[in-house]
């Protein structure tokens, strides 16, 4: 079991930057993925940015160069800085933590963070 919390949403111009955190209740070195959602009212939910247990990261293609996740493995958080932010980046903005196990693998969500970027 792995309880997430996000924190760090709010409403910000276009331009602008947000940092998210997301605050792990196990060792990130017991997750094999923290992983950042988003999803937009009537929409898929879609992967922005991950973070392996090794280091290794990925994000998407059109948040490359504005975004960035990094860890803190002492605190148990991720974060997503969030630069040059556009108003297509407005979302409720999700955790998530997949553990491996014999069988496959386990996904864990937080509540979501709103960002809302006006124009």
């Amino acid at each position: 079991q792995v309880q997430l919390v996000e924190s760090g949403g709010g409403l910000v111009q276009a331009g602008g930057s947000l940092r998210l955190s997301c605050v792990a209740s196990a060792s990130l070195f017991s997750i094999n993925d923290m992983v950042w959602y988003r999803q937009a009212p009537g929409n898929e939910r879609e992967l922005v940015a991950g973070i392996a247990r090794g280091g290794y990261t990925n994000y998407a293609d059109y948040v490359k160069g504005r975004f960035t996740i990094s860890r803190d493995n002492a605190k148990n958080t991720v974060y997503l800085q969030m630069n040059s932010l556009k108003p297509e980046d407005t979302a409720v903005y999700y955790c998530n933590a997949r553990r491996a196990y014999s069988g496959g693998s386990l996904n864990y969500w937080g509540q979501g963070t709103q960002v809302t970027v006006s124009s």
